[in-house]
């Protein structure tokens, strides 16, 4: 009989080949296992985990649920960096069944506790994802300035975040602001 982190293993295998309904399934079992075993936050976990095969395989609204009852053990344990991950995997499901609001209320909780805990590379990432929502609404300044501080928390950006980065460079320079201490505008010229 396979344990509860060989059901883990599985399931995450499962789900990176994109079988969906099948990590849903051993994910269940993993719940099942780390429950009997008496390991709660690793039972949480698992549910996160159902809850992404859930919304990975259409069903947004069942992936609230499980996310719901890790959030629940995770603020009981007051374990903060896993209860922002959950804030924010609920959040991106919110945005997908367009309730704007929550994920909003869902990403802004997020990214004050990753901020919280020091995990500056997830704070970016959430205000990134933040800034998409506000792009999203129509807010295109509110969008520009907060996706602006997120990159600067992202350590490993991605091709398309780094030309962002230049270009917000480059706006800060017409605008007459400097946006790092080696590079300043002064009387139109760059000065070392």
């Amino acid at each position: 009989m396979p344990t509860a982190n060989d059901l883990k293993e599985l399931g995450i295998k499962q789900f990176m080949e994109q079988d969906y309904e099948e990590a849903a399934e051993t994910f269940r079992k993993a719940i099942a296992a780390y429950e009997a075993d008496g390991v709660a936050d690793m039972a949480a976990e698992m549910k996160v985990n159902l809850g992404l095969a859930l919304h990975s395989n259409g069903d947004s609204e069942a992936a609230l649920e499980p996310m719901g009852d890790a959030y629940d053990t995770f603020s009981e344990i007051q374990d903060k960096h896993r209860l922002a991950q959950v804030l924010g995997n609920m959040a991106r499901i919110y945005a997908k069944l367009d309730n704007s609001e929550q994920a909003l209320t869902n990403y802004r909780e997020a990214s004050a506790m990753f901020q919280e805990v020091g995990d500056e590379e997830n704070y970016g990432q959430t205000l990134l994802a933040i800034a998409d929502l506000h792009m999203r609404s129509g807010n295109a300044m509110l969008a520009a300035s907060v996706f602006e501080m997120g990159l600067e928390h992202i350590k490993h950006p991605t091709a398309r975040q780094k030309m962002m980065k230049q270009l917000m460079k480059v706006r800060g320079r017409i605008e007459g602001r400097a946006s790092d201490d080696s590079d300043k505008i002064i009387d139109g010229e760059a000065k070392e």
